[in-house]
Order: structure tokens, then sequence, then C-alpha cells
């Protein structure tokens, strides 16, 4: 673990001679020597410094890497105009080095600290390369949701370590009590996010730059996934007993987003919408506390992922050549960029689950656990199904048809670097389905 944090270190001075791509390059070299080098193992291992990964940790910290070359990829506007480059790569090196620090972190009080670290360099994201004056109001929220949701989780922390000598997730072992129970898993959900604490959630996207949404969609809600992996693992006998109001909650969530998500008109908001959606049946999986529920949890957060990131990032092509993210402005795009039309309907396919995208298979374990957990879910899981189905479908077929906007006198297509940034996305997306063998040893 120690190598893979030092060689993100090791990026910092090609900031000072401006070497863009070949930070770029560097991270891809660094990504596949990662993965060819690290066990896939279903317990913790390379153990030092209080550092050290199991598989699920492995999958999350191979996603961070691959999200920030991703990032980097589709932030060359920012290196073309020049607009503060040095400082945007410091900032996302260091975002990069928290991620691989909380997912890889084996004590409970350091992945908290490393937790809230994280929202450091997003908010530098957001204020300074956001799109609109209200990014000041979208910053807040993000900070204090999440800040006031953590001061339980930080006290309850403080009482386990006095309780259990330990913060060592597998070695705790404390009397869980309602308020434990409720302070230790809050948190997360708050970042996941469920429902009814998910208002900053579409607030962070639409103001945040292409950079900020796909680090937020990709990795940081999968944070909240994490850390309930970890609580869950001492609380389990209590989580037994009072899973069921939260998980009816997710249910309720998912149907009640997905009738919202049917009434956007702005394009980024309806695919931060979405994400709730998503999440809420990945809070569902894990709260169902068995062995499919858990291994779906871990397939869709990376599935969904990969998908959302890629379907920003199409939004964000479509919004550099009519500067509008609505829905009223952006029509006709078939006449316009057709080949780009191509990317939106495999990606619009990949969020409503179609064959062969990791979201299918996910979706396809979660379904099985939650109605194995209570076959009345069926209702809600059918028809949240329906409105999944619903706004991809009025996402792809709003943008790609109808007439072109009058307002438009030219349009620039689709340079190689755009073709190439929606295609590694597409690429992962589809292909991982077919060694999802070592995803499914874990536990």
């Amino acid at each position: 673990m120690m190598m893979i944090i030092l060689s993100s270190l090791f990026m910092i001075p090609m900031f000072l001679f401006n070497c863009w791509w070949l930070v770029g390059v560097f991270l891809l070299c660094l990504f596949f020597f990662i993965l060819h080098s690290s066990w896939m193992l279903t317990f913790f291992s390379s153990l030092s410094y209080m550092l050290g990964y199991d598989l699920v940790s492995l999958c999350l910290i191979m996603l961070s890497f691959w999200i920030i070359i991703l990032m980097i990829l589709a932030s060359g506007v920012i290196n073309i105009l020049n607009n503060f480059k040095v400082e945007f790569m410091l900032v996302i090196s260091f975002l990069l080095l928290f991620l691989t620090l909380s997912f890889s972190t084996s004590s409970l009080f350091l992945f908290y600290f490393i937790f809230e670290a994280s929202l450091i360099p997003t908010l530098f994201l957001i204020y300074g390369w956001g799109y609109q004056p209200e990014r000041l109001s979208a910053g807040f929220y993000l900070l204090f949701y999440t800040l006031f949701a953590s001061l339980p989780l930080l006290i309850c922390i403080f009482y386990i370590y006095n309780m259990s000598y330990t913060g060592f997730y597998f070695l705790i072992d404390v009397d869980c009590n309602l308020y434990m129970y409720i302070s230790l898993i809050l948190a997360f959900m708050v970042k996941m996010p469920m429902i009814f604490t998910h208002f900053w959630l579409p607030k962070a996207h639409v103001e945040a730059p292409i950079s900020g949404s796909m680090i937020l969609a990709g990795v940081l809600l999968k944070l909240g996934g994490y850390g309930l992996f970890r609580c869950f693992l001492f609380i389990y006998v209590y989580g037994v007993y009072l899973n069921y109001i939260w998980l009816g909650l997710s249910l309720y969530g998912m149907l009640i987003v997905g009738v919202l998500c049917l009434s956007q008109v702005d394009m980024k908001s309806l695919i931060a919408y979405s994400s709730v959606c998503h999440m809420g049946l990945v809070l569902c999986g894990i709260l169902t506390l068995n062995y499919w529920g858990l291994i779906g949890s871990l397939i869709l957060m990376i599935g969904h992922g990969i998908c959302s990131s890629g379907l920003f990032c199409l939004a964000n092509i479509n919004y550099e050549r009519t500067m509008s993210r609505s829905f009223f402005v952006n029509k006709g795009m078939l006449t316009l960029m057709p080949s780009l039309s191509m990317f939106w309907f495999i990606l619009c396919s990949n969020n409503i689950a179609s064959p062969p995208s990791l979201n299918l298979l996910g979706e396809i374990f979660l379904i099985n656990s939650v109605m194995s957990w209570s076959t009345l879910t069926f209702l809600f899981l059918a028809v949240s199904s329906f409105f999944s189905c619903c706004y991809s479908i009025y996402l792809y077929s709003y943008i790609q048809h109808g007439f072109v906007y009058s307002g438009f006198k030219s349009m620039s297509l689709c340079n190689l670097r755009e073709y190439f940034l929606v295609f590694f996305h597409i690429l992962p997306l589809n292909l991982l389905v077919l060694k999802f063998d070592i995803v499914s040893l874990w536990l």
C-alpha cells in the first residue's frame, strides 16, 4: 500500500513543469502496475502502517485511479485555456491520495479522518472551477450535510476505542445499542445518499465542473457504501432487527426519485437524481446483510460509478458547444453530432441495466437479494425499474431527436480526446462482466 501512496506523491514534481498529459500517462501505467502486482484476496493483506486491502478495497482503489485518469482526459479545456492547470492537477492528486488512503486503511478513526479530508479537494474543485455563482451554496450544502451527520460518528468512534481498545475493523467487539447504530450508519447514508438526505447531491453536481461531477458520481458516493460494509462487520446482530426501517425508506425513495427524474429539464440534474435512485438499490442490498446483497452492491457501485461518470462527460460535451444544460436547447443532436449519438445510446442503455453491462449483473444480484429478504418488495422494485427505463429513454430521445435550436449559428464536431474519453467509460463497463467471478469471491 505504501508503494501506491508514494507513487501518487511522485507525480507532484511533474506539475511544476506543466506536464499535463505526462501525468495522465504516468497514472495509467501506475493503474496497470497495481492491477497486475496486487493479489485479489478475500481477506486483508499487505498490512503495514495501518494500511492494507482486501478485494472490495482494491476494486474501489482501481475505480478511483480510473476515474482520476478520465478526469484529466475530460478537463482538456483547462489545459488549453491554462485555467490554473497546475493548481487543478495538485487538487486532483491530493484527492486521489485521500481516496486511496480511505479505501486502504484498516483503522476506523483513520478512515473517518480521511473520509472527511476528501471533502476539501472536492470543495476546491467546485469553488475553483465551477460554473455559476450558486456553486457557493452548493459547496455549503455538501460540507454541512456531511459534517452534521459525521459528528455522531466521531463520538461513537471514541466510545468504541474506549470500550474495545482498538479501531481495527476486524477486532472491534462492542455491545451495540440504538444510539451507536444510528451514529455509525447515518454519516454513510448521507454520503451515499439516502432519500431525504440527498438534497446536497443535485446542487453539487449541477454547479461542479465536469471533473467534480465525475469524481462525485464515480467514487465519492461509494465511500458511503464502503463505510457501511466495514461498520456492519461489528453491528451485524443489531442491524438485523432495525435495517427494515432504512430498507423500506430506500425502496420508497427509489420510486419517488424515479418520478422526479421525469420532471427534470436539466441534463446534469437528471443524471444526478438517477444516481440517488441507483444508490438506493445499493443501500437496499447492503442492508439485507446477505451474500448476494453485498456482492451485488459492490458490482453495482463499480458499474454505476463508470456509467454515471460517462453520462456526465456526454452532458459536458454538449454543454461546451451549446453553453446550456437545458433539454430545450440541446435538441436534435442526432443531426449535428451523429457519431456521438451512438455513445449516448449505449450509456443510456447501460443506465437502464442492459446486457452486457455491470449494472445488469449488479441489479440481478440485488433484486434477488431484496426479494429473498421480503417478497413484498417486488412491487417497489418493479415500478422503480420501470421508471429507471422511462427516464433513461426520456434523456436519450429528448436530446437526440426534435428540431435543432434555431439560435445555433455553428457547432464544432467532437475531437479525438472526447471520443477516447467516452470510449474508455464504455469499455470497462461492458467488458468487466466477463471477469465478475473475481468479485464474487469476496466474503
